[in-house]
């Protein structure tokens, strides 16, 4: 293909975080590509994974594609022609939310090791008994800000706390851990137990380190109930890009399931239970993506996909 370099890159239907903001990001998409000299097209990451499971089939098919990465889950209606048609693929509605694995993790993070870490303890203030600020938690739960607690002026805050707090050993251990820079390891831990519940009833956790040691066997169906909420706003986004695309449930005749979090077995049974096991369709979770993209850039004509 003559002309300039193509390169497609793939973006969330909907940015994560505590203020996302889809214009800085793509600035920063901008500046970082500005140096190859290529042209660049962004693309809903879920058409991606629609292309790649287009290439996998011969007949017609309205498909649900659901994308489950680490921030975002997002979800495209893409109606797909037989091959050899002028257009194969044709996007019909969209939506997207800010939950995924990095959000089951902090469930683990929440119900495991805080309670070991000072949550829902209290701490003196003069003649009262104060309940710990739940601010910390939060932070602590998130391992993208975790390591931005390890400054002076949260550490001065902690360790002001640990000497009125009711547990001063468990603040300790939040200190320890955050001195340690032990972030990564935790939710090392926490990712290896998660992965464990996908393929097993019951798996167990186990971290070590800053004087905090934790063994205790997780259940799938503790960490389902963890989940549930997460589940919850999941399933609206499935709805609204339904809704989008003015299609019913029934009108879906595939549901193509990618990304590390659709491996998670409450994640497949909400699609298996909205649309029957029948229509669920798997496989290249971790690359289908990539390889729907390539595919993207050797179309003619990328208006159609361009977000």
């Amino acid at each position: 293909m003559g002309g300039a370099a193509r390169l497609i890159v793939g973006r969330p239907v909907v940015y994560a975080g505590p203020r996302p903001n889809e214009a800085l990001a793509r600035q920063r998409y901008d500046a970082m590509f500005a140096g190859l000299g290529a042209e660049l097209h962004y693309v809903f990451e879920p058409l991606g994974a629609a292309f790649s499971y287009a290439s996998r089939i011969g007949d017609p098919a309205t498909i649900l594609v659901a994308d489950f990465g680490g921030g975002t889950s997002d979800f495209s209606v893409v109606r797909i022609e037989a091959p050899g048609a002028t257009r194969r693929c044709v996007p019909l509605g969209h939506a997207g939310v800010g939950i995924a694995g990095d959000r089951f993790d902090a469930r683990i993070v929440d119900h495991l090791v805080l309670p070991l870490l000072g949550k829902g303890g209290r701490y003196r203030s003069f003649d009262k008994l104060l309940e710990i600020p739940p601010g910390y938690f939060t932070d602590f739960a998130d391992w993208s800000k975790l390591a931005l607690m390890r400054n002076k002026r949260t550490m001065a805050e902690l360790e002001t706390l640990r000497r009125a707090a009711t547990d001063p050993d468990a603040i300790g251990r939040m200190i320890a851990i955050i001195e340690q820079e032990l972030g990564f390891p935790l939710h090392e831990a926490v990712g290896q137990v998660k992965r464990q519940l996908s393929a097993a009833d019951s798996a167990q956790f186990r971290f070590s380190g800053a004087g905090l040691a934790i063994e205790a066997e997780v259940s799938r169906a503790e960490f389902e109930t963890w989940i549930a909420p997460d589940i919850r706003l999941i399933e609206d986004a499935v709805d609204r890009a339904l809704a989008m695309a003015n299609m019913p449930p029934e009108g879906i005749d595939r549901v193509f399931l990618t990304g590390g979090s659709s491996l998670v077995p409450r994640v497949a049974r909400l699609f298996a239970e909205r649309f029957g096991e029948e229509r669920i369709a798997t496989g290249g979770e971790l690359t289908s993506i990539a390889h729907g993209l390539a595919l993207i850039g050797e179309q003619p004509d990328l208006g159609a996909w361009t977000a």
